[in-house]
């Protein structure tokens, strides 16, 4: 298939930013801003507060990268400090990777605040003064309540996927790091859909804030094609088999449950294929091991639930396939904004069974357009009646499909005949010269976290990147399980006060517990970034 990125007219060097980003640029052949980065970035180096509405993929993050390290740079009355709070550790890590490449020819200092691994590392590095934080709400209220830093200084915010961050409940953590901000600050915010709770919080948190909206409401990414299939629950896995025949790139497959991106990632490699899965179940380690792989080729097929999702930055991803329609229509628009990222073209397929009309009735009205459905012979056509809008019609097929039984679905079978056993595949990974870091890999103490269970996460509930009910079923500490002995005894009490064991951004539980060695910074701390 055939990709060609999205580009403007304007050009970078006609922005007024430092001339050493502009050399940044070049070096990393940026030549071009997408449309969200040519709007955002003009405005966000003259301080103004920005709300910007773009999918996912279109180059939010250099639309507020780029405005930070020239506000930092340029400062003429005090210092500029930077607060970037995100809703995922995958992202956090993402966006830090991608503001360090900028931050090293000025010696800018940077850490980031994630659950999951050590927090003195983190303390150390707070320090430190760096000028830009990265963090998740959980691990930034750890902090605040610690008094390990304070927010007082910092005059440039940015919420980034605030929509995403709000479904996840971490509206009580974010207008608590709010109220400790100065009013006096830029503030930036980008998400992909606007909702009630966005707004309101714009409306009290900003100052006359430009509105920047490269994609209506409910859009996506103009090169998706997306399709429908009507298909039993027992005969999915089947479908899926079939597809992977068809496309041989890589393919992410989305599962409503951390259980069902189990049971679909041992059935895809029953088939023959090299696959991994994420979700909250799997330790940052074990899922940043699982990106790195999809990323390189390593794992053609990557089978992942909404909030694991969130931060995978990979370019060429051929197919999205929504094994389970999600149960929110705005879950939709993030999962298949994963495939034509920055322009390119891109496939969406999902899968739903006649009892899910109603799941892709929401969708359809959502983004005003009507999703072509399949014919495949493991499908079916659901007779749609009366019940079907007339926006949303589609036309019958010339032989009709036998209609679905109405007994209740078997349960999921897994088939991997010796007959049908596939070799694995492989997948053509261009060099990209953004994929290629111009600087030593020592050369920045904001290092890749030391991923340990000894660390806890956030403090309360609400504060998880999983969402409600998506906990682990792994006890990390305390009593252990039948037959597991007593490996974390030693780590299972916690300090005078501190209280029993509180949820993680996981959604697994740790205790509060004392300090650990140092785990977390940015690779060299931006001077060291």
């Amino acid at each position: 298939m055939h990709l060609q990125p999205i580009e403007t007219k304007a050009k970078f060097s006609e922005m007024g930013m430092d001339p050493k980003i502009l050399q940044t640029l070049n070096r990393l052949k940026f030549e071009h801003p997408t449309p969200i980065q040519e709007k955002a970035i003009p405005i966000g180096i003259e301080g103004k507060d920005i709300v910007g509405i773009a999918q996912t993929g279109t180059g939010k993050t250099l639309a507020f990268a780029i405005p930070i390290i020239h506000q930092i740079v340029n400062a003429k009355i005090g210092n500029r400090q930077a607060i970037i709070i995100v809703p995922t550790r995958e992202l956090a890590i993402q966006v830090g990777e991608t503001i360090q490449k900028f931050a090293l020819p000025f010696d800018i200092r940077g850490a980031i605040l994630i659950g999951g691994v050590h927090i003195s590392g983190q303390m150390q590095q707070l320090r430190r003064r760096p000028e830009v934080i990265i963090g998740t709400p959980g691990r930034i209220i750890d902090h605040i309540e610690h008094r390990t830093i304070n927010l007082k200084d910092f005059n440039i915010l940015v919420l980034d996927e605030a929509d995403r961050m709000f479904d996840m409940g971490f509206a009580p953590q974010i207008k608590q790091i709010l109220e400790h901000l100065p009013t006096e600050r830029q503030t930036m915010l980008f998400s992909a859909t606007m909702p009630s709770t966005v707004t309101s919080l714009v409306t009290r948190y900003t100052k006359n804030p430009i509105r920047i909206e490269v994609a209506r409401h409910g859009s996506v990414a103009d090169k998706v094609k997306q399709d429908l299939y009507y298909v039993k629950k027992d005969q999915k896995i089947r479908l899926l088999e079939e597809l992977l025949k068809d496309f041989k790139g890589s393919v992410l497959v989305f599962s409503r449950t951390k259980f069902g991106a189990q049971k679909i990632c041992k059935s895809i490699q029953l088939m023959g294929h090299k696959a991994k899965e994420i979700h909250s179940n799997k330790s940052l380690g074990q899922r940043r091991e699982a990106l790195a792989g999809f990323k390189s080729g390593r794992y053609r097929i990557l089978v992942a639930t909404d909030v694991a999702s969130r931060g995978i930055d990979v370019e060429e991803i051929e197919l999205v396939v929504n094994f389970d329609i999600p149960d929110d229509a705005e879950d939709y628009i993030h999962r298949i904004g994963r495939t034509a990222r920055a322009g390119l073209e891109g496939r969406a397929i999902s899968f739903a069974t006649t009892d899910q009309r109603g799941k892709v009735y929401q969708i359809e009205r959502l983004m005003k357009i009507r999703i072509n459905v399949l014919q495949h012979p493991l499908a079916f056509t659901p007779s749609l009646g009366s019940e079907r809008p007339a926006m949303h019609s589609v036309s019958a097929p010339a032989q009709s499909a036998p209609r679905p039984q109405q007994h209740a679905p078997r349960p999921m079978q897994h088939h991997a005949p010796a007959e049908q056993q596939h070799a694995p595949h492989s997948r053509h990974v261009p060099t990209h010269p953004q994929s290629a870091s111009p600087f030593p890999k020592k050369s920045f103490g904001f290092k890749k976290p030391s991923f340990s269970r000894s660390g806890y996460g956030p403090s309360r509930p609400g504060q998880s990147s999983a969402r409600p009910g998506q906990g682990s079923s792994r006890s990390y500490y305390g009593a252990p399980r039948p037959g597991q002995g007593s490996a974390h005894s030693s780590q299972s009490s916690a300090r005078p006060g501190q209280g029993s064991s509180r949820p993680s951004q996981d959604g697994s539980h740790h205790p509060k517990r004392s300090f650990s060695r140092p785990g977390q910074s940015f690779k060299r701390s931006f001077k060291k970034f």
